[in-house]
């Protein structure tokens, strides 16, 4: 497979150099060349088939030929190696659980996988890469445990100082090791606009091999439409209109699963939820798109003003403004209503969410009343207990920390403050 970039000022590449690159030359993010759906009879066999089997002929046309096909079932089994429930908290809404993993976030997937595929690129590489990535709360963690010990792979995260929670900064902070953290004096869209700029910056580019483990990378990104089709897995003998209510931030994960979507998955439309970082909410109701400094919130995963992936987006329904309006719909909600919404679902269902999650219970809530037929599934991004100070005060319960949680609670924080573009240049040449 080759990808081209949507700057469409640079030349393809193979999936190789577009994990290692992470972004285009021309400052573009890379596509794939030719996406094929898969047969009919994939989907009508979908019960007898595993996870990994899944995940593995989902994923091939993507990676084919720069991984062999066993190495690349090899990689898809390890990053797999955790559940993806569906939890039923009515006869309309399903909520599947993404945070079994190691560090209880979805983004445990996309960092395990991109890790294998650049660790087996770079098994006889001399050459060091250093791997540079910004953080909104759980991508962060979910790198640093994935790439930790990766032979010729260094971890550079940055993340927002005071904008992440105590758990999500342990989990980023403490490993050592290959990872380090830089703490921002700024927001996630300022840590995002340093990578950025350190991939383009030839004083950095000529000295070292840079690559990012963001969504904008295609072997973090494209391992989120696996989600999609374990939830059609569990799903598609009860419920046939179904549609997928996703928290949304960068846009990554929701892109995945349109791209699920074009591998012929019967999803039947998608629902951006939002916090108060709203600007595809506002788009697709104005058709202007008009990203704007990004605003905390309760979650903070979310807090996003310049969504990275959303031309990619953009690319599948090829700037239709009325073919993408046809396939998702988007609301925006503020952290009192998701409060209220945490404390609804565990007084009525006895479950507990966390903020994003609640997030897309909403959106849930607000397309089932105009599409009472559907049955709407909202993605459970994190486990709670990662915004234990939220979840405990919202619902006047004492939480359990996990084994993953209390593995790091102990630990000390060690970061690196930077407050410019030049001081992260500075440690990175350093």
């Amino acid at each position: 497979m080759n990808y081209y970039s949507l700057n469409q000022e640079a030349e393809k590449s193979t999936f190789k150099n577009a994990v290692i690159k992470g972004i285009a030359p021309d400052k573009g993010l890379y596509f794939p060349e030719n996406i094929t759906a898969l047969p009919k009879s994939f989907y009508d066999n979908i019960d007898n088939l595993s996870y990994s089997e899944i995940a593995f002929e989902a994923i091939k046309q993507f990676i084919s030929p720069d991984i062999p096909e066993d190495t690349l079932k090899t990689i898809v089994e390890e990053t797999l190696s955790f559940d993806f429930p569906i939890v039923k908290l009515n006869d309309n809404i399903s909520t599947l659980e993404l945070f079994h993993g190691p560090t209880m976030a979805f983004k445990d997937v996309g960092a395990r996988f991109m890790a294998r595929c650049l660790g087996y690129f770079n098994q006889n590489n001399n050459k060091e890469v250093t791997v540079l990535v910004a953080t909104s709360g759980d991508t962060g963690g979910a790198v640093a445990n994935g790439f930790l010990g990766v032979k010729g792979v260094n971890v550079v995260i940055l993340y927002p100082s005071g904008k992440v929670s105590d758990i999500q900064e342990k989990q980023l902070t403490t490993l050592g090791e290959n990872i380090k953290a830089l703490e921002v004096n700024g927001t996630f869209d300022d840590c995002q606009a340093m990578v950025k700029t350190a991939f383009l910056d030839e004083t950095l580019t000529c000295n070292m091999q840079l690559t990012s483990a963001n969504s904008i990378n295609v072997a973090r990104w494209l391992p989120q439409l696996f989600y999609f089709m374990f939830a059609y897995k569990q799903l598609h003998n009860k419920h046939k209109h179904m549609v997928f209510s996703v928290p949304s931030g960068n846009f990554g994960n929701i892109c995945a699963g349109m791209m699920a979507q074009q591998l012929g998955l019967p999803i039947k439309h998608f629902v951006a939820s939002n916090n108060a970082n709203n600007v595809v909410t506002r788009y697709l109701i104005s058709q202007l798109y008009e990203p704007k400094p990004s605003v905390q919130t309760i979650s903070n995963a979310m807090d996003v003003g310049a969504p990275s992936n959303f031309i990619r987006i953009q690319e599948i329904y090829k700037n239709s403004f009325d073919k993408l309006k046809e396939n998702l719909s988007s609301y925006s909600f503020s952290d009192e209503q998701t409060k209220e919404a945490m404390l609804e679902i565990f007084n009525n269902y006895n479950y507990v969410a966390d903020p994003h999650g609640a997030v897309g219970y909403l959106g849930c809530k607000a397309y089932l009343k105009e599409h009472p037929e559907a049955h709407c599934v909202f993605l459970e991004t994190a486990h709670p207990t990662k915004f234990l100070d939220i979840v405990e005060e919202v619902i006047k319960e004492e939480q359990t920390l996990p084994k993953q949680i209390q593995s790091v609670i102990g630990k000390e924080k060690e970061s690196i403050s930077i407050s410019t573009y030049e001081d992260l240049k500075s440690f990175l040449l350093e």
